[in-house]
């Protein structure tokens, strides 16, 4: 790997992305400066300290932790320019203005240490251009550095260099980006825009002319355009809404001012939108001034009519056989679409042709390979799959003639014929742009292999590409056993790896035995065990569906059975002779909680959203999570100098009956569901990696489980104390007869029961009070109610 260490960042400019950019430093613990003009009046460092407060407020949030805000150090160009000279790493992120970054280049140069990167994160001015103002010296060490916003959760970034950047240089700061920040890098040629802003907003401006065309609504666009056609849930008019119509207005006269119809034969389609211009003219800048394409107004959410120049009803959908249209297999789904009568699928068949279209026409210029266009669009706009990925799959050559067909009736948005690369020579005979060999490149007429730095010997499965053929994780490694609901296999014949495949990852009866299985498979061949699975959930905790059938059938006597054996598996798991490492990422819920918090160590994904949710759908922890925030609360007593328990048992009470959910790794951290030996991987495809040598380390360390012992319990009087808040927050109507019975229930078990304050008790003992309280619940009316209520429609029931 790169020895390029970066021990603190600089960020120049403190608006919407250079903060949210210090911000995301701080969440992956490297210290950053943030940089502005000094203010006028008062503190000289005020510009930046507000914008510092203002990432507190904002949603989503840009911090992993409030209280994380004060690690980022304030200062301005007047008072604290020495301070870039103990910098590795200076990313400018001022206005989009060439003359004033320029300006600023000039004051800054002096000071950039010799050994320091300069990137700028400007979203589509020339590198080139900018790299003019900077002297010699520096001049090898500057690249573009461009951030998709907001930067904690976009996973692109575009990374650019300029004739004079030393590929070392983008080398060791695609490194840093990659495993330190958690980001996926592609690197863009240097043109207007680079790769996702040049075809994405080429194809938002696309579909406003075809929505023009075709005369549809925002809100049926939205419905047509958004998870139905593999793209991201806010479909088109919302997700410009949340991006800033200024914003969107800015890329786009970015590609007007530096493109022109000889450079761009879709040029003629990059004129502001007469709607676009009109909400500029009015200040509706979308999400940001609360009006936009659409507007809510109490409960009712509105659209903008550009007829009448006011807001109308929105809420319409596109008819469902569009729905199922979209659900066929490619080559089939574009078929019926473009032999659609129904201006809807037109619609849908138009805005992908001209995807196709300008992709084709612009990969030589603006991208190294097809695969470069396809990761950018699928991981800065949220794409299930790039353009060249779904007319690969849909049948290369068939719909090649399609497209090629509609420019010579005049019907595409360019008169621009498909390259000749498209129809002839090897992209032809492979029968599409990617391959094992590797992806097409237009400018070089050759398929080139995607690049491999060392750092990425730490992703075990990347991501890829639609006929690279890459490893798939479902397949790897050498399988042990394959119940269907868990593969059990191993990569290295040193660490057993355990994958949960159940819908959500639900853990049912038979899930909870095939861990079990793999725990004694492990502590008898193996090193260690990791869960992990190579999607985005964790677990969703215990499978409902799979319990109601039993109780049904056997009564609550099944139900408790099975609850008692879900708990053996969370203590065989804590107890094993080898260690247990659970790898989170995205959802860790409720089973999927107690799964992780009863392993030996956790390594979590920085977006790892964890904790106990049973409340939600009438019951409490019943698999052990109560039973762990006893004993922590214990625990952490014992380490201090006090012998009240209550002050420790609080937090862990309070996210338990309130179903708090960490909003990520650092703030499940504060909710004591991550413990600070744990490990937060910033980057989703390195957590595998991490968690197998986490496991190694362990094992060869000498790793012995903990001893099983006592711990002090709060008692009764401990529990009183918790419901006398209770019955406050009852007869204040912020809670329900019923929340007050489940909170009074999970206050009786992590306190211990009915026994006096300071009693010694085992984990066993407080199981048992756990799963009683759990069946007296799912005998419950209002229980049942809520719990009916979620299979039923997906969200909860308040009763």
């Amino acid at each position: 790997m790169s020895r390029f260490q970066v021990k603190k960042v600089a960020v120049l400019g403190a608006g919407v992305m250079g903060a949210q950019i210090a911000a995301h430093l701080v969440n992956v613990r490297v210290p950053v400066v943030l940089f502005d003009l000094a203010a006028k009046e008062g503190p000289k460092n005020g510009i930046v300290t507000r914008a510092i407060d203002n990432l507190k407020k904002q949603k989503p949030a840009p911090l992993g932790d409030v209280a994380d805000a004060v690690l980022i150090e304030p200062a301005n160009y007047d008072d604290d320019l020495a301070k870039l000279g103990e910098c590795d790493l200076v990313i400018e992120a001022i206005a989009e203005r060439m003359d004033w970054k320029l300006d600023l280049y000039k004051k800054i140069a002096p000071h950039v240490a010799k050994h320091s990167i300069l990137a700028s994160n400007t979203s589509g001015l020339s590198i080139t251009k900018l790299s003019e103002a900077l002297p010699e010296a520096l001049k090898p060490r500057f690249c573009g550095i461009h951030f998709f916003n907001p930067p904690r959760y976009m996973f692109l970034v575009e990374l650019i260099n300029t004739p004079t950047t030393q590929p070392q240089v983008l080398d060791e700061l695609e490194a840093f980006v990659t495993s330190t920040l958690g980001k996926g890098v592609v690197r863009a040629h240097d043109t207007p825009n680079f790769i996702a802003n040049r075809v994405g907003i080429a194809g938002m401006l696309a579909t406003l002319k075809e929505v023009e065309k075709f005369g549809l609504t925002p809100d049926v666009v939205d419905d047509l355009t958004g998870k139905k056609l593999g793209r991201a849930s806010s479909g088109t008019f919302r997700t410009a809404d949340v991006v800033g119509l200024d914003t969107m207005a800015h890329v786009v006269k970015t590609l007007q001012d530096n493109l022109n119809a000889e450079t761009d034969p879709f040029y003629a389609n990059f004129a502001t939108p007469p709607v676009l211009a009109k909400l500029l003219e009015l200040k509706n800048l979308g999400q940001k001034t609360k009006a936009g394409f659409f507007k809510k107004v109490g409960r009712d959410i509105l659209r903008f009519d550009l007829a009448s120049g006011d807001y109308v009803p929105a809420g319409e959908k596109a008819d469902e056989v569009y729905g199922r249209m979209l659900k066929k297999p490619a080559g089939e789904r574009l078929k019926l679409l473009r032999e659609s009568e129904g201006p809807k699928g037109q619609f849908l068949w138009a805005i992908l042709r001209d995807g196709f279209h300008y992709a084709a026409v612009h990969l030589a210029e603006i991208a190294e390979s097809a695969r470069d266009i396809d990761f950018a669009m699928r991981w800065g706009f949220g794409m299930k799959q790039g353009p060249f990925e779904l007319w690969q799959e849909a049948g290369w050559a068939q719909v090649a003639k399609w497209v090629q067909e509609d420019i010579d009736a005049g019907k595409a948005l360019s008169s621009a014929p498909l390259p000749k690369w498209v129809f002839e020579g090897p992209v032809a005979q492979a029968g599409g742009v990617h391959t094992p060999e590797g992806s097409w490149s237009a400018s070089q007429n050759k398929f080139v292999p995607q690049r491999r730095l060392p750092v990425h010997a730490r992703q075990l499965f990347p991501e890829s590409v639609l006929g690279a053929n890459a490893a798939d994780a479902a397949t790897a490694g050498t399988t042990i056993s394959d119940e269907g609901d868990v593969r059990v296999w191993t990569l290295d014949g040193e660490v057993l790896i355990a994958s949960i495949q159940s819908k959500m990852h639900a853990i049912s009866p038979d899930v909870a035995e095939a861990l079990g299985a793999a725990v004694d498979l492990a502590e008898a061949e193996y090193k260690g065990l990791v869960i992990w699975s190579p999607d985005e959930v964790f677990s969703v905790g215990a499978d409902l569906q799979a319990m109601l059938p039993a109780f049904v059938v056997a009564g609550i006597g099944a139900v408790e059975g099975a609850e008692e054996e879900l708990q053996n598996t969370m203590l065989k798991i804590r107890y094993a002779s080898v260690p247990v490492i659970s790898a989170v990422r995205g959802m860790a819920l409720g089973g999927g909680c107690e799964l992780a918090v009863y392993s030996a160590r956790r390594v979590a994904a920085m977006e790892s959203y964890i904790g106990l949710v049973e409340v939600g759908v009438g019951l409490i922890p019943g698999a052990g999570g109560l039973t762990y925030i006893a004993r922590r609360a214990a625990e952490n007593a014992s380490a201090s100098t006090g012998t009240d328990l209550l002050p420790f048992l609080t937090e862990g009470f309070t996210a338990a009956a309130m179903a708090k959910v960490g909003t990520g790794a650092l703030d499940s951290k504060k909710l004591g569901y991550l413990l600070e030996s744990d490990v937060i991987v910033p980057n989703k495809d390195e957590l595998l990696y991490v968690a197998l040598q986490q496991a190694k380390a362990m094992a060869d360390a000498g790793y012995r489980a903990p001893l099983r012992r006592t711990f002090r319990v709060a008692g009764r009087s401990g529990a009183a104390t918790i419901k006398g808040q209770l019955v406050n927050m009852r007869d204040g109507g912020f809670i329900s007869a019923h929340d007050f019975h489940i909170a009074s229930l999970i206050a009786n078990v992590v306190t211990g029961g009915d026994v006096d304050a300071g009693s010694l008790v085992t984990e066993e003992y407080v199981m048992t009070l756990e799963r009683k309280a759990f069946c007296s619940l799912i005998v419950h009316p209002k229980t049942q109610e809520r719990i009916m209520g979620m299979l039923s429609t997906g969200k909860p029931v308040r009763n």
